[in-house]
C-alpha cells in the first residue's frame, strides 16, 4: 500500500497537469501550441537546464559516467528499433525517430524530479540534453532524409547545456539576482510543457492505432531493457540508473509529430504513436517506478 501511494504521489501531479491541457482544449478554449512551445524551448527550458547544471551538487565524474551510459543506451535503442522497423517493413522516415526519441522533457523531467528529488532532476537534465542534441541532428536527418548537423549549434538548449556544463566544471555561479531571475523563468518550463502535452494529445488525429499500440509496447520493452543493461554495465549508482531507465523509456514525444508534419512523413501515423504510447504510459510508468523507487 505504501509503495502504491508513493507511486501515485509521483505520477498524479504529472498526469493532472496534462489533463488540464486536455480538458482546456475539449472545452473549446484557445491555446497556441506553437507560441508556447517556442517560448519553452527558446527561453524557459534553456534557463532550466543552465540553472540545474550550475547548481547541481552531483559529482561531475558521475555526470560524465551517466552521459556515456546515455549515449550508449540511445545507440542500443537505435539499433534495436531499426531492426524492428526493418522486420515490420515499416516506413523508416515515419516510425524510426519516434520509437527512439522519448518525451524526456515534457514528461521525463517532472517525473524524475518528483520521484528522485533534486539529485534525480540533475541527472534527468543531462539525459534530456543529450536526447535533444540527438534529436536535432540524427532525428531530423531520419525524418527529413538529410540536414546539416551544424544546425544543432544554433539551438538555445545546446548552448545552455554547454554553458551550464562549463559553470559546473569550473565551479562558477552567476550573481544571485541573475540566478533568481533565470530560476523563475526556468520554473515555468515543467508546468507549461505538461499542459502543452495534454493540449497536443487532445488535438491529434491518430491513425493505425492497432499497430501503434503494438509498437508502443515494444518500445517500452526495448528501452527499459537496453537502459537497465547499460546502467548495470557502466556501474551507475541507483539514482542515476533509475533516471536513465525512466528517461529512455518515456513515451513518444509530441515533437516527433511536429517533425513528421514539417518534413512530409506520415504525421497521422506518428500521432497514433504519440497517443498510444502516452495513454499506455499511465500503466507503464507507475509499474516502472514501482521497481525503481
Amino acid at each position: 500500500m505504501n509503495l502504491a501511494l508513493t507511486v501515485l504521489e509521483i505520477t498524479a501531479p504529472v498526469f493532472i497537469l496534462g489533463m488540464i491541457g486536455f480538458v482546456w482544449v475539449k472545452m473549446g478554449f484557445e491555446y497556441r501550441v506553437e507560441f508556447v512551445t517556442r517560448l519553452a524551448m527558446t527561453i524557459s527550458v534553456p534557463c532550466l537546464i543552465f540553472v540545474a547544471l550550475m547548481q547541481t551538487e552531483i559529482d561531475p565524474n558521475a555526470l560524465t559516467l551517466l552521459s556515456l551510459a546515455t549515449v550508449a543506451a540511445y545507440g542500443a535503442v537505435t539499433l534495436l528499433c531499426w531492426g524492428l522497423v526493418a522486420i515490420g517493413k515499416l516506413d523508416r522516415r515515419t516510425y524510426l525517430a519516434p520509437l527512439i526519441m522519448g518525451n524526456t522533457g515534457n514528461l521525463g523531467l517532472p517525473l524524475c524530479l518528483f520521484a528522485f528529488g533534486e539529485a534525480g532532476f540533475g541527472y534527468a537534465v543531462v539525459v534530456f540534453a543529450i536526447m535533444a542534441i540527438y534529436s536535432f541532428t540524427f532525428g531530423i536527418w531520419l525524418v527529413a532524409g538529410g540536414g546539416s548537423p551544424l544546425k544543432v549549434l544554433k539551438e538555445p538548449i545546446v548552448a545552455a547545456t554547454i554553458l551550464g556544463a562549463l559553470f559546473l566544471w569550473q565551479g562558477w555561479e552567476t550573481p544571485t539576482f541573475l540566478t533568481n531571475a533565470l530560476g523563475l523563468v526556468g520554473d515555468m518550463a515543467i508546468p507549461i510543457m505538461l499542459i502543452t502535452l495534454g493540449v497536443a494529445v487532445a488535438r491529434l488525429t491518430p491513425a493505425h492505432l492497432p499497430l501503434s499500440i503494438i509498437l508502443s509496447a515494444l518500445k517500452v520493452v526495448v528501452c527499459v531493457g537496453a537502459a537497465a543493461l547499460l546502467a548495470q554495465w557502466f556501474g551507475l549508482e541507483s539514482t542515476a540508473a533509475a533516471v536513465l531507465i525512466v528517461q529512455i523509456a518515456t513515451p513518444v514525444a509530441v515533437t516527433s509529430y511536429l517533425l513528421a508534419e514539417k518534413y512530409g512523413a506520415d504525421a497521422d501515423a506518428v500521432a497514433g504513436l504519440v497517443v498510444a504510447s502516452t495513454v499506455m504510459s499511465l500503466i507503464t510508468i507507475p509499474l516502472t517506478l514501482a521497481f525503481l523507487v
